[in-house]
């Protein structure tokens, strides 16, 4: 079973599934990348302008089409922010290929929480071990080479461990934060789908009453699982790279695709440190 997408344009997979803002994707050696999204295993590949996913069902073609923002025009977004400020012009010609996929939100925020403090293959490293404890088995979708793999565990089922219950996945402090925003979640405390309509700064509000989210997490959280995509996380890179190249100019300055803006700079930035001497 395969599903395919043709004429997909601004889009590359390593760029978009590598970036940092997804962390169950795993590169094969084809080139291709086998990943988990929503409880639904894949292999993603692109053929020219064609995104191909393998092991995918056809009855799950919205929900692919929508994780990838394939409804999206990047290349008119590229065109917006190109005319905001040469440097991100620059950037956006640099990185055509990253596209902000709408990811679920529950996921995003543990995932985020557990990116605290953390590099990339250790993250990818605890999601692993939480979903492999702590999620429900799949099957099928070219999940891997043993047919199989794990759903990320629900709130519900979060929510109902200590934070000593998820010592196998060695999170360390974060585990008594991933129990605290899974019991949030699961009791109305904190609605993450109503987020996706409330005004900026009260979306990010309702997001810090969960122990140990801060400012970036929740800006993660908006942008990477409920596609906000006016969010423009700042970390100790980005607020650099923001210092060197765009000194002096606010991110609200890129308008409604801040978002997309921040990845493109982000990417820019990594892949060219002589910049920041």
């Amino acid at each position: 079973m395969s599903i395919l997408f043709e004429n997909v344009t601004d889009l590359d997979l390593h760029e978009t599934l590598l970036c940092g803002q997804c962390f169950r994707w795993k590169e094969r050696p084809d080139g291709s990348f086998g990943g988990v999204v929503r409880g639904k295993a894949a292999v993603a590949r692109m053929e020219g302008d064609c995104l191909i996913l393998d092991g995918a069902e056809g009855s799950d073609r919205g929900m692919w089409h929508d994780y990838f923002d394939l409804g999206l025009d990047y290349g008119e977004v590229k065109r917006q922010l190109s005319a905001i400020h040469p440097i991100l012009a620059e950037a956006a010609r640099f990185a055509p290929g990253i596209r902000i996929l709408r990811q679920e939100p529950f996921e995003a925020l543990i995932t985020f929480i557990i990116s605290q403090n953390n590099n990339i293959k250790r993250i990818e490293g605890i999601v692993d071990r939480l979903c492999e404890n702590f999620g429900e088995p799949i099957f099928g979708g070219g999940a891997g080479s043993s047919g199989g793999r794990f759903a990320f565990p629900t709130a519900e089922r979060l929510a109902a461990l200590s934070p000593d219950d998820l010592m196998p996945i060695r999170a360390g402090f974060r585990h008594r934060y991933l129990i605290d925003a899974a019991q949030k979640v699961a009791d109305g405390t904190v609605d993450l789908e109503s987020l996706r309509t409330l005004p900026y700064d009260e979306a990010r509000a309702e997001l810090m009453k969960i122990t140990g989210v801060g400012v970036k997490v929740a800006d993660c959280v908006l942008l990477y699982g409920l596609h906000r995509l006016d969010g423009f996380p700042l970390d100790v890179w980005m607020k650099r790279a923001m210092a060197v190249l765009f000194d002096g100019i606010e991110p609200s300055a890129f308008g409604q695709y801040a978002g997309i803006a921040q990845q493109y700079i982000f990417h820019y930035s990594r892949m060219h440190p002589e910049l920041f001497g």
